[in-house]
């Protein structure tokens, strides 16, 4: 007979979290999994030089100079010290930091009330945005430089749904997949 890890509720030995079959469908009182995790582009590590390097990408002779400066925010982007990501949970939100990744930022589900992309940061070049993530009618969290930003915020808004307890089920479950309006 063969083993199944993905009903494994205990932590691995290295602190990871544990195998599932579906992501994010274990409940949070058996233990935390990982729903979805993203790395943000290199706009949040410098917008300005990043918006240089898209200009001088479109252009025919200055194209490598584009690509070397992307080089460099890409190196700078993941970093030991400087490297960053965002992490949904079936509990959570995290922003981690680190080369092992240890929480900086996070915010429970059921706090969650509101997730919205801020329009004017939508940069088409890079496919990224930034996030605003609100509870209590503030904003506790920013998210810079997400890729596919409104694919994240869906997810964010189905495990808020899904996880977040009995009054948060409002509305329909959107798949992170659906063409926004």
């Amino acid at each position: 007979m063969v083993h199944d890890l993905s009903q494994d509720v205990s932590p691995t030995a290295n602190g990871q979290m544990p195998r599932q079959a579906v992501a994010g469908l274990m409940a949070p009182q058996l233990a935390e999994a990982m729903i979805r995790e993203v790395w943000p582009s290199v706009m949040s590590v410098s917008a300005g030089v990043a918006g240089l390097s898209a200009k001088l990408m479109r252009s025919v002779f200055l194209a490598p100079l584009g690509w070397m400066l992307n080089l460099l925010l890409f190196g700078r982007k993941f970093a030991p010290a400087l490297c960053q990501r965002y992490t949904l949970t079936n509990r959570r939100l995290m922003v981690q930091r680190g080369w092992k990744p240890a929480p900086a930022q996070e915010v429970a589900l059921k706090d969650i009330d509101d997730v919205r992309l801020l329009a004017d940061s939508y940069d088409a070049f890079y496919r990224s945005g930034d996030l605003q993530v609100l509870a209590g009618g503030k904003e506790v969290l920013k998210l810079v430089g997400v890729p596919e930003p409104e694919s994240f915020r869906q997810a964010i808004l189905n495990a808020v749904k899904a996880w977040g307890g009995p009054d948060k089920l409002k509305g329909p479950f959107v798949p992170a997949s659906a063409p926004s309006k």
